[in-house]
């Protein structure tokens, strides 16, 4: 009988260390690092996205979230998911110049009208080609602003011999759109650009109206160009390193996962929400909304072609089918009007 109960408490003694590792076990943390200041929507969107995952996961991953480029910068944001710096990070494509070729086609301006639609391509085109370029993360998912169109302070820009000659910020493609109108492009980050309006560094900017508030631009503009023909797009990115993903389990991935595409819809909703709001904020300041007509809106976008040239040889010389990325991203936006 000693024998036989001895034989049955050793296996129970196992199985109730066992439960109660799982019970005790540690979360999963995660550090995440964004640009966006913690008071632009964009930013409270992703806590809202940590705290969802949290509450999802009863509390298995925990993230820790660093907004304003506490952690890194937002040139730094991609490799320093790359290299662990931070375990997930949201920045622009378009702040890493050239690291991301493929991706850079969603952002030529071929006429965007709002973040929703603007979202739906950029998670269209990802799905369609997933480029190389972005292998050395896990891709939580994508997202993209509305509309980015013409801000100047001082100056009103009613046709394009008005644009010529101008200091404007443009990073990536915008800085394309500004040099094939006349203008002088000069590259910085979004938070770089509100002392430099001030300062007269800059005399305008291409961005979405939602930068009037979200940044407040509002306060050192006075004219927006509805320069819509010729509307560019910023695509963002939410990205994890990939050895961190790889160490989450299945069961909480799959949950993950289903967070992120919930996600992409409140992220393009967002854009065009804060789109509305930055043009009220940008009017109660007594600003001017300068309308272009058809006949000029047609000089611009006629005046831009270059760029899309510029694209298409340079990815041909890539080895990549350009006019096929190209062509797919203007059907994705007729697709999605």
């Amino acid at each position: 009988m000693k024998k036989s109960t001895y034989f049955w408490i050793i296996p129970i003694s196992l199985c109730v260390l066992f439960l109660a590792s799982i019970l005790h076990a540690e979360p999963i943390k995660l550090t995440y690092s964004n640009f966006f200041p913690p008071s632009h929507i964009q930013s409270i969107l992703a806590q809202q996205w940590c705290d969802e995952v949290k509450k999802r996961t009863d509390g298995k991953v925990m993230v820790e979230y660093y907004p304003g480029g506490t952690l890194t910068k937002s040139k730094q944001v991609y490799d320093g998911v790359v290299t662990g710096v931070s375990d997930l990070g949201t920045a622009l494509f378009a702040y890493t110049r050239g690291r991301f070729p493929v991706m850079e086609a969603v952002d030529l301006p071929i006429g965007y009208s709002s973040g929703v639609q603007a979202t739906k391509v950029v998670n269209d085109f990802y799905n369609e080609f997933k480029p190389k370029e972005l292998s050395d993360t896990q891709v939580m998912f994508l997202h993209a602003h509305g509309a980015g169109i013409l801000h100047t302070k001082g100056k009103a820009v009613r046709s394009m011999d008005d644009f010529k000659g101008m200091k404007l910020r443009g990073h990536g493609t915008s800085a394309q759109v500004v040099r094939a109108l006349g203008g002088t492009a000069v590259s910085m980050p979004m938070p770089e650009v509100y002392a430099s309006l001030q300062k007269g560094i800059i005399e305008g900017a291409l961005y979405p109206l939602e930068v009037n508030k979200g940044w407040r631009m509002g306060e050192v503009v006075n004219y927006v160009t509805n320069s819509h023909a010729i509307a560019y797009t910023s695509s963002f990115f939410l990205v994890m390193n990939k050895q961190k993903w790889n160490s989450i389990p299945s069961d909480l991935q799959k949950i993950i996962r289903q967070i992120n595409q919930e996600f992409i819809v409140k992220h393009g909703n967002a854009w065009d929400e804060s789109d509305k709001i930055g043009l009220e904020y940008f009017k109660s300041l007594g600003h001017e909304v300068i309308e272009l007509s058809d006949a000029e809106s047609g000089k611009w976008k006629d005046s831009i072609a270059p760029v899309f040239d510029q694209y298409i040889e340079k990815m041909n010389k890539k080895g990549f089918d350009g006019k096929k990325i190209v062509d797919f991203v203007k059907a994705s936006l007729e697709k999605n009007l």
